[in-house]
């Protein structure tokens, strides 16, 4: 029998807020965290603006010879995941540590690292490469490093499926307690690849926004948005099994009640035309929630800015929701954090968690006329204040990975 999972903690390192209530005070406000790159010198770039994370200062989050240890996708994360767990009030001298574990992602791991470490190398001196860069580099390091940090003994993996990556940690993490693999998970997804070779790399495939004008550079489902803006940072849930939480007297934010996964087996970067995988992966999710779509009040949309994403994930709501499409309230994060990459499944699903305990649905910021297709409620013009009881998250990565997370207002 499925056991029942909640949230019972939160983190966020974002482009708008280091914590939680930094974090959802900006988006009540419908802040924008885009601005000039400062990261490296954009002279010979088409792109010149990005979502930087601002004022993080590692040591004043952990210890510093462990902050000296990691790079900052992982120090991201290892803050995210302490803020989380003392809201959770999660005392690890009170848990079996081999019940307690980790399920968070990173796209990419450390591009700056090896973008730093191979310049040594072709320079010819491989003698200078930093002696930590392997571990400071691979992707797997963010749920190593948490692992670490907090004396958790349990499951600790990390799934790569590039901007599905975080969704897909919250799902298995999800997987894990439902099934007795742990009581509790620290799940979500980091990243942090805003450097010369990420902007190169995803410029070069025509993915990123040439716009400078920081209100109108990430404008998912506008009829001017030509790509998405590279974003960075962490967002970390705590999913706890119902009776442990409440054996401990945890607070409860909300359930998590179902997945979907699914893969496009179309197009290494672009999206199935006609939006049928990721219509599949929502309603897989509400299949196992037991879920009819128009019970669905909201839906985080993956909601990049691209041309492709935007249209096809339009077309897969209305696969997946029929008629209710029409009234399901849909809006993106990133309009304000711009594209965190495998860190923003995590961070929406905050988001989302908070939509739920707040009754609260902001706005896509920037956005102003729809494009051609896209004809549905993006939340445009102001936020929408209304019973959210069950919110979606979805997230799509480049190979045609599909992940979609439902959560609920928890009820007895």
């Amino acid at each position: 029998m499925k056991r029942r999972v909640v949230v019972t903690g939160l983190g966020a390192v974002t482009p708008i807020g280091n914590t939680v209530p930094e974090f959802w005070e900006s988006i009540r406000a419908g802040r924008i965290g885009i601005g000039p790159i400062t990261k490296f010198d954009t002279t010979e770039y088409k792109v010149k603006v990005a979502a930087e994370v601002k004022g993080f200062v590692a040591k004043d989050r952990m210890d510093f010879k462990s902050a000296r240890r990691m790079d900052e996708f992982s120090q991201y994360a290892v803050a995210a995941a302490k803020e989380a767990f003392a809201d959770a009030k999660l005392d690890m001298e009170q848990e079996d540590p081999y019940r307690v574990g980790v399920c968070v992602g990173s796209g990419i791991g450390s591009l700056p690292g090896i973008e730093k470490n191979v310049a040594k190398v072709l320079e010819n001196k491989p003698n200078r490469v930093h002696p930590l860069f392997v571990p400071m580099m691979i992707s797997n390091m963010a749920a190593g490093n948490i692992s670490i940090q907090l004396g958790l003994m349990g499951k600790c993996t990390d799934v790569v499926t590039a901007c599905a990556s975080g969704t897909h940690c919250i799902g298995d993490a999800l997987r894990a307690i439902q099934y007795g693999d742990a009581d509790v998970m620290v799940a979500g997804g980091s990243e942090s690849c805003i450097c010369g070779t990420g902007v190169a790399g995803f410029s070069a495939l025509t993915a990123l926004s040439t716009a400078e004008d920081p209100a109108r550079a990430s404008i998912p489902f506008d009829q001017e948005r030509d790509g998405f803006v590279l974003g960075e940072g962490a967002g970390i849930l705590i999913l706890e099994e119902l009776e442990h939480a409440k054996n401990r007297g945890a607070h409860i934010y909300a359930e998590v009640v179902g997945y979907g996964a699914t893969a496009d087996a179309y197009h290494v970067t672009s999206p199935k035309e006609d939006g049928s995988g990721a219509a599949k992966a929502m309603t897989l999710a509400m299949e196992e929630a037991g879920v009819r779509p128009e019970e669905v009040t909201y839906i985080n949309a993956h909601g990049t800015g691209t041309h492709h994403n935007d249209l096809f994930e339009t077309r897969a709501i209305h696969l997946a929701f029929g008629d209710a499409a029409a009234s399901v309230h849909i809006n993106s994060t990133k309009s304000m954090t711009g594209h965190l990459l495998g860190g923003a499944g995590g961070v929406e699903g905050v988001v989302c968690v908070k939509s739920i305990e707040e009754d609260f649905i902001h706005q896509t910021v920037g956005t102003i006329v729809p494009g051609e297709g896209c004809d549905l409620d993006y939340t445009l013009g102001a936020p929408v204040e209304t019973p959210v009881m069950y919110a979606m998250s979805n997230s799509l990565g480049f190979g045609g990975h599909n992940a979609t997370i439902l959560m609920k207002k928890y009820v007895e």
